[in-house]
Protein backbone atom coordinates (compact mmCIF):
# COMPACT_ATOMS: atom_id res chain seq x y z
CA UNK A 1 0.00 0.00 0.00
CA UNK A 2 3.20 2.43 1.09
CA UNK A 3 4.46 1.73 -2.61
CA UNK A 4 1.55 2.72 -4.27
CA UNK A 5 1.16 5.81 -2.30
CA UNK A 6 4.69 7.15 -3.23
CA UNK A 7 3.86 6.35 -6.90
CA UNK A 8 0.81 8.56 -6.91
CA UNK A 9 1.51 12.65 -7.58
CA UNK A 10 1.46 15.05 -4.79
CA UNK A 11 -1.81 17.11 -5.72
CA UNK A 12 -0.31 20.56 -4.46
CA UNK A 13 2.41 20.08 -7.34
CA UNK A 14 -0.57 20.95 -9.53
CA UNK A 15 -1.11 24.42 -10.88
CA UNK A 16 -4.68 25.43 -11.17
CA UNK A 17 -5.26 24.88 -15.03
CA UNK A 18 -3.88 21.56 -14.88
CA UNK A 19 -6.11 20.59 -12.21
CA UNK A 20 -9.03 21.63 -14.44
CA UNK A 21 -7.61 20.19 -17.07
CA UNK A 22 -7.83 16.58 -14.61
CA UNK A 23 -11.50 17.03 -14.00
CA UNK A 24 -11.98 17.60 -17.36
CA UNK A 25 -10.26 14.68 -18.49
CA UNK A 26 -12.72 13.06 -15.78
CA UNK A 27 -15.79 13.97 -17.65
CA UNK A 28 -16.47 16.11 -15.16
CA UNK A 29 -16.78 20.49 -14.64
CA UNK A 30 -13.94 22.22 -14.66
CA UNK A 31 -15.20 24.60 -11.62
CA UNK A 32 -14.46 21.60 -9.23
CA UNK A 33 -10.53 22.30 -9.52
CA UNK A 34 -11.91 25.57 -7.86
CA UNK A 35 -13.74 23.95 -5.14
CA UNK A 36 -10.63 21.98 -4.65
CA UNK A 37 -7.42 24.97 -4.81
CA UNK A 38 -9.56 26.30 -2.02
CA UNK A 39 -9.74 23.85 0.36
CA UNK A 40 -5.65 23.12 -0.65
CA UNK A 41 -4.89 26.69 -0.22
CA UNK A 42 -7.46 28.57 1.93
CA UNK A 43 -8.47 26.09 4.05
CA UNK A 44 -5.12 24.32 4.39
CA UNK A 45 -7.09 20.96 4.16
CA UNK A 46 -4.68 18.04 4.69
CA UNK A 47 -7.11 15.37 3.77
CA UNK A 48 -9.32 14.92 1.07
CA UNK A 49 -11.86 13.74 3.50
CA UNK A 50 -12.42 17.55 4.71
CA UNK A 51 -13.33 18.76 1.53
CA UNK A 52 -17.25 18.43 2.54
CA UNK A 53 -18.75 20.46 -0.40
CA UNK A 54 -17.23 17.65 -3.24
CA UNK A 55 -19.26 14.59 -3.56
CA UNK A 56 -18.17 11.02 -1.69
CA UNK A 57 -17.31 9.78 -5.31
CA UNK A 58 -15.02 12.66 -6.10
CA UNK A 59 -13.38 12.60 -3.13
CA UNK A 60 -12.58 8.90 -3.44
CA UNK A 61 -11.34 9.81 -6.91
CA UNK A 62 -8.71 12.29 -5.70
CA UNK A 63 -7.47 10.01 -3.14
CA UNK A 64 -6.84 7.42 -5.90
CA UNK A 65 -5.21 9.96 -8.09
CA UNK A 66 -3.78 11.59 -5.62
CA UNK A 67 -1.87 12.53 -2.47
CA UNK A 68 -1.26 15.35 0.10
CA UNK A 69 2.33 15.58 1.13
CA UNK A 70 1.32 17.83 4.43
CA UNK A 71 4.20 18.10 7.22
CA UNK A 72 3.65 16.66 10.83
CA UNK A 73 4.81 18.53 14.03
CA UNK A 74 6.87 15.79 14.95
CA UNK A 75 7.72 17.57 18.39
CA UNK A 76 6.87 20.74 20.11
CA UNK A 77 9.00 22.92 22.78
CA UNK A 78 7.86 25.72 24.56
CA UNK A 79 9.96 28.34 25.62
CA UNK A 80 9.91 29.51 29.37
CA UNK A 81 9.53 32.99 27.48
CA UNK A 82 6.41 31.70 25.47
CA UNK A 83 8.60 30.83 22.21
CA UNK A 84 7.34 27.53 20.95
CA UNK A 85 9.79 25.44 18.46
CA UNK A 86 8.42 22.54 16.08
CA UNK A 87 10.69 19.72 15.02
CA UNK A 88 8.75 19.40 11.75
CA UNK A 89 8.82 15.62 9.83
CA UNK A 90 8.21 16.01 5.94
CA UNK A 91 6.62 13.40 3.90
CA UNK A 92 10.37 11.56 3.45
CA UNK A 93 11.22 11.80 6.83
CA UNK A 94 13.67 14.75 6.58
CA UNK A 95 13.39 17.16 9.92
CA UNK A 96 13.14 20.48 9.71
CA UNK A 97 12.87 23.34 12.37
CA UNK A 98 10.32 26.38 12.51
CA UNK A 99 9.40 28.86 15.53
CA UNK A 100 6.79 30.57 16.57
CA UNK A 101 7.86 33.94 18.49
CA UNK A 102 5.10 35.94 20.62
CA UNK A 103 5.76 39.05 21.70
CA UNK A 104 3.22 41.82 22.71
CA UNK A 105 2.43 43.26 19.46
CA UNK A 106 2.89 40.76 17.11
CA UNK A 107 3.43 36.91 16.21
CA UNK A 108 5.92 35.50 13.98
CA UNK A 109 6.88 32.78 12.30
CA UNK A 110 10.54 32.17 11.60
CA UNK A 111 10.78 29.19 8.59
CA UNK A 112 13.02 27.35 7.08
CA UNK A 113 13.34 26.85 3.21
CA UNK A 114 16.14 24.39 3.02
CA UNK A 115 17.09 21.11 4.78
CA UNK A 116 20.40 21.75 6.16
CA UNK A 117 22.61 24.21 4.57
CA UNK A 118 25.57 24.73 2.01
CA UNK A 119 26.92 28.09 3.74
CA UNK A 120 28.80 27.22 6.65
CA UNK A 121 28.89 30.07 8.68
CA UNK A 122 30.93 29.37 11.88
CA UNK A 123 28.74 30.83 14.33
CA UNK A 124 25.57 28.96 13.23
CA UNK A 125 24.83 25.51 14.05
CA UNK A 126 22.59 24.61 10.80
CA UNK A 127 25.59 25.05 9.18
CA UNK A 128 27.04 21.63 10.95
CA UNK A 129 24.19 20.04 9.20
CA UNK A 130 25.09 19.02 5.36
CA UNK A 131 22.31 20.57 2.65
CA UNK A 132 20.05 17.41 1.73
CA UNK A 133 17.33 18.92 -0.30
CA UNK A 134 15.69 21.99 -0.72
CA UNK A 135 12.09 22.74 0.47
CA UNK A 136 9.11 22.34 -1.82
CA UNK A 137 6.62 25.34 -1.77
CA UNK A 138 3.88 23.42 0.35
CA UNK A 139 6.34 22.58 3.15
CA UNK A 140 7.44 26.29 3.22
CA UNK A 141 3.42 27.33 3.64
CA UNK A 142 2.21 24.32 5.74
CA UNK A 143 5.06 25.57 8.43
CA UNK A 144 3.42 29.13 8.39
CA UNK A 145 -0.04 27.24 8.39
CA UNK A 146 1.16 25.02 11.71
CA UNK A 147 2.48 28.05 13.65
CA UNK A 148 -0.70 29.96 12.60
CA UNK A 149 -2.66 27.48 14.05
CA UNK A 150 -0.35 27.40 16.86
CA UNK A 151 -0.86 31.32 17.65
CA UNK A 152 -4.84 31.32 17.86
CA UNK A 153 -4.77 28.21 20.26
CA UNK A 154 -2.13 28.87 22.59
CA UNK A 155 -2.35 32.62 22.64
CA UNK A 156 -5.62 33.80 20.87
CA UNK A 157 -3.86 35.82 18.29
CA UNK A 158 -3.35 36.18 14.68
CA UNK A 159 0.10 35.38 13.15
CA UNK A 160 1.29 38.62 11.94
CA UNK A 161 4.50 38.04 10.27
CA UNK A 162 6.85 35.73 8.55
CA UNK A 163 10.59 35.76 8.57
CA UNK A 164 12.45 33.19 6.55
CA UNK A 165 15.47 33.06 9.18
CA UNK A 166 15.00 29.48 9.77
CA UNK A 167 17.44 26.56 8.67
CA UNK A 168 18.98 27.47 4.96
CA UNK A 169 19.58 30.22 2.60
CA UNK A 170 16.08 31.41 1.00
CA UNK A 171 17.70 32.92 -2.11
CA UNK A 172 19.54 29.35 -3.05
CA UNK A 173 15.88 28.19 -3.01
CA UNK A 174 14.54 31.41 -4.76
CA UNK A 175 11.70 29.81 -6.84
CA UNK A 176 10.06 27.67 -4.50
CA UNK A 177 10.51 30.03 -1.63
CA UNK A 178 8.50 32.92 -4.06
CA UNK A 179 5.76 30.34 -4.41
CA UNK A 180 5.57 29.29 -1.07
CA UNK A 181 5.09 33.63 -0.57
CA UNK A 182 2.60 33.79 -3.46
CA UNK A 183 0.14 30.79 -2.04
CA UNK A 184 0.54 32.81 1.48
CA UNK A 185 -0.16 36.53 0.25
CA UNK A 186 -2.34 35.37 -2.29
CA UNK A 187 -6.46 35.98 -1.36
CA UNK A 188 -6.76 32.23 -2.38
CA UNK A 189 -4.21 31.47 -0.24
CA UNK A 190 -3.81 32.74 3.23
CA UNK A 191 -4.02 36.55 2.27
CA UNK A 192 -1.51 37.73 4.15
CA UNK A 193 0.08 40.94 3.48
CA UNK A 194 3.82 40.52 1.70
CA UNK A 195 5.08 43.36 3.99
CA UNK A 196 4.40 41.68 6.99
CA UNK A 197 7.58 38.99 5.34
CA UNK A 198 10.77 39.64 5.34
CA UNK A 199 13.22 37.03 3.83
CA UNK A 200 16.81 36.80 5.34
CA UNK A 201 19.95 35.94 3.04
CA UNK A 202 23.61 35.58 3.34
CA UNK A 203 23.90 38.16 0.59
CA UNK A 204 24.30 36.11 -2.65
CA UNK A 205 24.57 39.41 -5.39
CA UNK A 206 22.97 37.72 -8.10
CA UNK A 207 20.01 36.73 -6.21
CA UNK A 208 19.52 40.76 -4.63
CA UNK A 209 19.64 41.89 -8.24
CA UNK A 210 16.98 38.94 -9.32
CA UNK A 211 14.86 40.33 -6.59
CA UNK A 212 14.48 43.82 -7.50
CA UNK A 213 14.05 43.01 -11.11
CA UNK A 214 11.76 40.40 -9.79
CA UNK A 215 9.78 43.37 -8.07
CA UNK A 216 9.10 41.27 -5.16
CA UNK A 217 7.27 43.05 -2.37
CA UNK A 218 8.56 41.34 1.07
CA UNK A 219 11.02 42.90 2.64
CA UNK A 220 15.12 41.81 2.81
CA UNK A 221 17.46 41.67 5.44
CA UNK A 222 21.09 40.71 5.35
CA UNK A 223 22.92 38.39 7.46
CA UNK A 224 25.77 41.15 7.83
CA UNK A 225 28.01 40.34 10.61
CA UNK A 226 31.46 42.41 9.81
CA UNK A 227 32.17 45.28 7.03
CA UNK A 228 35.85 44.74 7.50
CA UNK A 229 36.04 42.09 4.27
CA UNK A 230 38.95 40.20 6.12
CA UNK A 231 36.61 39.71 9.39
CA UNK A 232 33.97 38.88 7.52
CA UNK A 233 35.67 36.23 5.26
CA UNK A 234 36.94 34.36 8.44
CA UNK A 235 33.45 33.39 9.73
CA UNK A 236 30.96 33.34 6.65
CA UNK A 237 32.86 31.87 3.72
CA UNK A 238 30.81 33.63 1.22
CA UNK A 239 32.09 36.78 1.52
CA UNK A 240 35.25 34.93 -0.55
CA UNK A 241 32.64 34.64 -3.23
CA UNK A 242 30.72 37.84 -2.54
CA UNK A 243 33.31 40.62 -1.21
CA UNK A 244 31.63 43.68 1.14
CA UNK A 245 31.87 45.77 -2.11
CA UNK A 246 29.89 43.06 -4.40
CA UNK A 247 27.75 43.10 -2.07
CA UNK A 248 27.04 46.92 -1.42
CA UNK A 249 26.57 47.36 -5.05
CA UNK A 250 23.89 45.01 -5.42
CA UNK A 251 21.79 46.55 -2.27
CA UNK A 252 22.42 49.97 -3.84
CA UNK A 253 20.67 47.91 -7.13
CA UNK A 254 18.01 46.76 -4.58
CA UNK A 255 17.41 50.60 -3.29
CA UNK A 256 17.31 51.69 -6.97
CA UNK A 257 14.41 49.76 -8.21
CA UNK A 258 12.35 49.08 -4.31
CA UNK A 259 13.01 52.07 -2.58
CA UNK A 260 12.69 50.28 0.49
CA UNK A 261 15.49 50.05 3.57
CA UNK A 262 17.40 46.73 4.16
CA UNK A 263 17.79 45.34 7.53
CA UNK A 264 21.36 44.16 8.52
CA UNK A 265 21.18 41.49 11.41
CA UNK A 266 24.61 42.24 13.31
CA UNK A 267 25.70 39.80 15.74
CA UNK A 268 28.83 41.41 18.09
CA UNK A 269 31.03 38.83 19.28
CA UNK A 270 33.71 39.48 22.09
CA UNK A 271 37.01 39.38 20.08
CA UNK A 272 36.11 39.14 16.96
CA UNK A 273 34.44 41.93 16.13
CA UNK A 274 33.72 44.10 19.18
CA UNK A 275 36.11 47.02 18.17
CA UNK A 276 35.34 50.74 17.66
CA UNK A 277 37.11 50.28 13.88
CA UNK A 278 34.35 47.00 13.61
CA UNK A 279 32.03 49.73 14.42
CA UNK A 280 33.01 52.65 12.48
CA UNK A 281 33.28 49.72 9.59
CA UNK A 282 29.57 48.95 9.75
CA UNK A 283 28.91 52.98 9.75
CA UNK A 284 30.40 52.98 6.47
CA UNK A 285 29.06 50.16 4.92
CA UNK A 286 25.60 51.47 6.13
CA UNK A 287 25.73 55.06 4.32
CA UNK A 288 26.09 52.98 0.64
CA UNK A 289 22.22 52.02 1.34
CA UNK A 290 18.77 53.38 3.81
CA UNK A 291 18.94 50.80 6.12
CA UNK A 292 18.06 50.02 9.74
CA UNK A 293 20.76 47.33 11.58
CA UNK A 294 19.76 44.68 14.75
CA UNK A 295 22.49 43.90 16.92
CA UNK A 296 21.66 40.59 17.91
CA UNK A 297 22.45 39.12 21.62
CA UNK A 298 24.18 36.08 20.49
CA UNK A 299 23.54 32.26 21.01
CA UNK A 300 25.76 29.55 22.27
CA UNK A 301 26.45 26.44 19.93
CA UNK A 302 28.17 24.45 22.42
CA UNK A 303 31.92 24.72 21.53
CA UNK A 304 32.76 28.29 23.05
CA UNK A 305 34.32 29.77 19.87
CA UNK A 306 31.71 32.35 19.55
CA UNK A 307 31.16 34.99 22.63
CA UNK A 308 28.86 37.47 23.52
CA UNK A 309 30.31 40.42 23.44
CA UNK A 310 29.53 42.96 26.44
CA UNK A 311 27.00 45.31 27.10
CA UNK A 312 29.83 48.14 26.67
CA UNK A 313 30.56 47.10 22.86
CA UNK A 314 26.65 47.03 22.05
CA UNK A 315 26.27 50.07 23.40
CA UNK A 316 29.62 51.74 21.18
CA UNK A 317 27.43 50.41 18.16
CA UNK A 318 24.30 51.68 19.22
CA UNK A 319 25.24 55.13 19.94
CA UNK A 320 27.78 55.29 17.16
CA UNK A 321 25.18 54.25 14.22
CA UNK A 322 22.22 56.49 16.04
CA UNK A 323 24.31 59.90 16.71
CA UNK A 324 24.70 59.06 12.18
CA UNK A 325 21.16 58.98 11.83
CA UNK A 326 20.86 54.84 11.34
CA UNK A 327 18.24 53.24 12.67
CA UNK A 328 19.53 50.33 15.56
CA UNK A 329 17.49 48.40 17.66
CA UNK A 330 19.28 45.98 20.07
CA UNK A 331 17.48 42.77 19.69
CA UNK A 332 16.93 40.24 22.85
CA UNK A 333 16.77 36.36 21.71
CA UNK A 334 13.95 34.53 22.25
CA UNK A 335 13.70 30.70 22.95
CA UNK A 336 16.94 29.98 24.16
CA UNK A 337 16.42 27.36 26.95
CA UNK A 338 14.93 25.73 24.11
CA UNK A 339 17.66 25.89 21.13
CA UNK A 340 15.19 27.71 19.07
CA UNK A 341 17.15 31.07 19.00
CA UNK A 342 18.97 32.67 15.85
CA UNK A 343 21.54 30.44 14.49
CA UNK A 344 20.55 27.16 17.07
CA UNK A 345 18.67 25.40 14.97
CA UNK A 346 20.11 22.51 14.18
CA UNK A 347 17.83 19.19 14.71
CA UNK A 348 19.23 18.45 17.87
CA UNK A 349 15.94 16.26 18.68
Amino acid sequence: METEATEKRDIRKLKLDELKAFFVQQGDKAFRAQQVYEWLWKKSAKDFEQMTNLSLATREMLKANFVINHIHVDTMQRSSDGTIKNSVKLHDGLIVESVLIPTEKRITACVSSQVGCSLACKFCATARLKRQRNLNPDEIYDQVVAIKQQSELFFGRPLTNIVFMGMGEPLLNYNNVLAAIEKITSPQGLNMASKRITVSTVGIAKMIRKMADDEVKFNLAVSLHAAINEKRSAIMPINDVTPLEELAEALEYWYSKQKKKVTYEYVVWKGINDKPEDAQALLKFCKRVPCKVNLIEYNPIDDGEFQQASDESLLMYMDLLERNGITCRIRKSRGKDIDAACGQLANKS
